[in-house]
């Protein structure tokens, strides 16, 4: 029996049939009615959406498929800091400036950190997801025990957000978890922290590069981006007591000055700023950098340190490669 046939099977055992109908099933209606009773909704509404609601099993599939291996940094880096991601990422920024200098202004967040999260999350919005939301957070919610209080919660915020906006819930697409726009938002985020960056009525993540960019700004507003000092700095680290606490944690725990006593050199930084120590894998060998307050902060978007030098780097990078094209041009 092919493999693909043997998960479909297993697939079918444990989390139902593949062409479920919502709307006719109890634990459904027991969703439903709580939707009425805490958030006002028509239950003769909330049955039509979900008699609409597709089960996908691909869903199910690809959250179930096993765990690729953890990537080390240079590969991890490899993936998302390309010439191609750089080129494209100097031409976003040079056709949103107007929005990106807004932003900053604004919300005190960089341009360029905004053009590497909509880099490493969609490319610049060529990758955004082609399931619909609906489907994927009602396939979640009810048909993948693992993580159906998540996704169940998520099902309720995206239905809000859609009465909210106006919008149908059947037309709106993202990723297979439900991450919808340039920006990736799941939609708690998106309630949370999406905003109608350019005022005309709509906090538009899909399709309005102002919006998406206002929203990512914000979001990082919202979690404390303080906008002055280094983000991360690389380091040398000349003690095995200061390996040992390297990637304990995203969480800024101990101190400058607490490093440097056990061996690390971090130059020009205050001695009580707050800091974590990372270990970085590369081909010939490790390296290390410390995140300072703005790299957790990037870790609060997405809860790793491979993702937080990612875009730091990318960031970079991309403000390098757009003062070196404004300088020619000259």
């Amino acid at each position: 029996m092919r493999i693909g046939l043997v998960l479909g099977v297993v697939g079918l055992l444990l989390y139902g049939p593949a062409n479920a109908d919502y709307a006719g099933r109890e634990d459904v209606q027991a969703y439903i009615d709580e939707l009425v009773s805490e958030h006002g909704f028509s239950k003769i509404e909330l049955n039509e959406v979900f008699e609409n609601a597709k089960r996908r099993q691909s869903i199910i599939d690809r959250m179930e498929r096993p765990a690729e291996r953890t990537l080390k940094w240079y590969e991890y880096r490899s993936n998302f800091i390309t010439d191609t991601r750089i080129d494209k990422g100097v031409e976003f920024w040079a056709s949103n400036e107007a929005a990106l200098d807004a932003a900053e202004a604004h919300y005190n967040v960089s341009p360029e950190y905004i053009v590497a999260i909509l880099g490493i999350e969609t490319s610049f919005g060529g990758y955004m997801g082609s399931d619909r939301v609906l489907d994927a957070l009602s396939t979640l919610a009810f048909d993948y025990p693992p993580r159906a209080e998540f996704f169940r919660n998520e099902l309720t915020e995206f239905l809000l957000l859609v009465r909210e906006e106006g919008r149908k819930p059947e037309e709106l697409k993202g990723s297979y978890a439900g991450a919808m726009g340039y920006g990736q938002f799941i939609p708690s985020s998106y309630r949370a922290y999406a905003v109608d960056f350019d005022g005309d009525g709509l906090r538009d993540i899909w399709h309005n590069t102002t919006d998406a960019i206002g929203s990512v700004a914000n979001y990082f507003h919202k979690h404390g981006w303080r906008g002055h000092g280094p983000v991360a700095v690389k380091v040398a680290v000349t003690n095995e007591a200061a390996d040992e606490l390297a990637n304990q944690g995203l969480a800024l725990e101990v101190t400058v000055s607490d490093l440097r006593s056990l061996g690390v050199e971090v130059a020009d930084i205050e001695g009580d700023a707050k800091a974590a120590l990372f270990r970085m894998e590369q081909r010939d060998g490790p390296e290390y950098w410390v995140g300072l307050h703005d790299f957790y902060v990037i870790t609060r978007y997405n809860r790793s340190r491979l993702y937080a030098l990612a875009v730091h780097q990318l960031s970079q990078t991309i403000k390098t490669k757009r003062s070196v094209s404004m300088t020619t041009d000259l």
